[in-house]
């Protein structure tokens, strides 16, 4: 396989499918090539399995598969740069699974994730400078102020610009033409537009601008948009110019596309929301309230919190005070508290790492976004349950006629604001309310997470099920039968390849190996390695051992298809493992519920350069025990 060209292997493959008008999408899991033909007739199926690097190819489940092997990544990127195939496919992108709002959630949370920690320190940053002006520390009016205050809020301000370079990764645009199409939504021209009573126009047509400075959704639809264009591009421009006229066009249409369209959309609905609560406050204000200190994160999610600014503004020149405010210290307050609860209650060092700081944030400073994004909307749960308190303490505070006399950051430190107008006492009931609720229901309801990958202790007694007498098993075995042995990565039943329900698996083309019947969804490296092949979704796992023996891990037959539901990853390629260090959780009884077989099947790739590869049969296997001997004799099966 190494000697095999795969530009030309993609090349010829896609000739003798039919060409591709005849494919009508295509997608790759840790070992298969899985395209869907439009007509399967217009394949030469002989043709294809005398291509080197081709194992075998079945049809199944509507597809037609081709088996590679573990470089199937290599022949599907090739793949892709010539042919429109390429979008999110389960394998070599991790796409969001579920329903259409987890699939939101999971989306947005990892285009931020990259940007979490800065994002976490920034947020610090603001909390701990707001502190020192409210406690007359430093000059709000000094330059020293102005300096620290860039240092602090140029990551919240140009968000946008490093969104659009972690979503070009994710979508497949080119980066830096992300974060120039970026730059021209927050381009200081365009800014002053934004604030500009004169009217707009792009060629005669109507602009309606908006701020786009520290916005999210924006631009993750626009670099969308952008893969989409470029690769379209590719498709039409000569090779001679492509190059530099591909960022050249995505420019010139995506910007002007971009303030045509989304400016609207966005000022629209943001304008039409705000009315609506403003209406709702003058005949039912603890309704207002509700909506308010529910929605407003979700608002600023959106952007949408936008509508509002221009109302709070004019309340606060015309009447001295703004009603709109005083449910938002109960929203953000009961955000910052979920991420406080979360803090406390996840066994992962990572998430505990990003929650401590941006809790402290929240609370102090009314700084959400790294709570946000990097805790509650991840986990959903807590996002959630800050809604609910907040929506019951804006009640309050809105029941209350709170309201806030100076434009503040809802926070501790903004307190004072609210104290000169309404009821400062259901003011900091409401508040109260809703930070016990959030971290209540986070802190006795949401699932605990377990420890990292990187945490989790490797084999042993008492952490991987494998007892003494079983590691003293694995080196006899691998004494008295062979010169390898690859343990069992999982404990169950052993099924002999031969009946295996995969008719590759079960060929033996793929490798020798062993089935095995999980009896427990943790699933852990067989050999020490290095991870070569990780499939996003988390069923499939290819490693080579330190001894240069390639084993791949599948979790179940045909689990591609649930696009990693019930699956969690543990790795990722490139990583070095010990034997017994999780690779993969896995829910069981969401595979069989799915009517998937979740049978682990475990193959040795290049069992033909290493001689025997022989299966230990019985009736039970531990995780760690001798499952597969690796010798130079006849491969027969060993009973355990």
């Amino acid at each position: 396989m190494g000697t095999v060209n795969y530009a030309d292997l993609a090349h010829r493959i896609v000739d003798e499918v039919g060409g591709e008008a005849n494919i009508a999408t295509g997608t790759h899991c840790a070992t298969r090539l899985r395209l869907t033909l439009k007509d399967t007739s217009k394949a030469d199926t002989g043709a294809v399995e005398k291509l080197p690097g081709v194992i075998t190819v079945m049809q199944a489940g509507g597809q037609y598969q081709i088996v590679i092997g573990n470089n199937v990544p290599k022949v599907y990127e090739e793949l892709t740069r010539f042919t429109r195939i390429g979008g999110d496919d389960a394998a070599s992108v991790d796409a969001p699974r579920g329903n259409i709002l987890n699939r939101f959630i999971q989306l947005i949370s990892a285009i931020i994730q990259p940007i979490l920690w800065p994002l976490a320190g920034a947020g610090l940053f603001k909390a701990f400078l707001a502190l020192a002006t409210n406690l007359h520390w430093l000059d709000a009016t000094s330059t020293t102020y102005a300096i620290l205050n860039a240092s602090a809020d140029a990551l919240f301000y140009f968000l946008p610009i490093f969104l659009a370079l972690t979503a070009a990764k994710r979508f497949r645009a080119n980066h830096v033409t992300a974060m120039a199409l970026a730059g021209a939504l927050v381009y200081p021209g365009i800014v002053a537009l934004a604030s500009s009573t004169d009217p707009v126009t792009f060629f005669g047509i109507p602009v309606v601008m908006t701020s786009y400075a520290s916005s999210v959704i924006p631009i993750i639809i626009a670099v969308w948009l952008q893969g989409y264009l470029e690769r379209f591009l590719a498709r039409l421009l000569p090779d001679a110019i492509r190059n530099f006229t591909t960022p050249l066009i995505v420019l010139l249409v995506m910007v002007p596309l971009v303030l045509l369209t989304v400016g609207p959309l966005t000022t629209y609905a943001a304008n039409g929301i705000s009315a609506g609560v403003n209406a709702i406050f003058h005949f039912a204000p603890w309704l207002g309230g509700a909506i308010m200190g529910g929605f407003w994160q979700v608002f600023v999610l959106f952007g949408l919190h936008w509508g509002f600014v221009p109302l709070m503004m004019n309340d606060l020149a015309t009447q001295g005070y703004t009603l709109l405010g005083g449910p938002l210290v109960a929203a953000v307050l009961a955000q910052a508290a979920a991420t406080l609860a979360v803090f406390i209650r996840t066994r992962s060092a990572k998430r505990r790492e990003v929650a401590g700081p941006a809790a402290l944030s929240g609370m102090l400073a009314g700084i959400t976004e790294p709570a946000i994004y990097g805790v509650n909307l991840p986990l959903k749960l807590p996002f959630y349950f800050g809604i609910a308190g907040g929506a019951v303490g804006g009640a309050i505070a809105a029941a209350g006629g709170s309201a806030n006399n100076a434009f503040v950051f809802p926070s501790l430190i903004g307190l004072p604001a609210y104290m000169a107008v309404g009821n400062f006492t259901l003011q900091l009931i409401g508040s109260g309310i809703a930070v016990a609720i959030a971290f209540l229901l986070t802190l006795f309801f949401c699932p605990r997470e377990e420890k990292d990958a990187a945490q989790a202790p490797v084999t042993g007694a008492a952490t991987t099920a494998t007892s003494p007498a079983t590691a003293t098993a694995t080196a006899d075995s691998a004494a008295g039968y062979g010169d390898a042995v690859v343990t069992a990565p999982v404990a169950g039943t052993p099924v002999p390849l031969a009946e295996v329900r995969d008719k590759v698996f079960a060929s033996g083309a793929m490798g020798q190996g062993v089935g095995i019947l999980p009896a427990t969804g943790r699933i852990v490296a067989p050999v020490a390695g290095t991870v070569i092949a990780a499939t996003r979704t988390g069923h499939a796992f290819g490693i080579k051992s330190d001894d240069g023996i390639e084993v791949l891990v599948h979790i179940g037959i045909d689990t591609v298809q649930m696009k990693g539901e019930g699956f969690t990853s543990g790795v990722t390629r490139g990583q070095h493992v010990a034997q017994g260090d999780l690779l993969a959780l896995v829910d069981l009884s969401t595979v069989e519920q799915a009517g998937f077989d979740p049978t682990v099947v475990m193959i040795v790739t290049n069992s033909a350069s290493l001689g025997a590869v022989r299966a230990v049969t019985g009736s039970t296997l531990a995780v760690g025990d001798p499952a597969l001997l690796i010798t130079a004799g006849a491969a027969e099966p060993v009973n355990a």
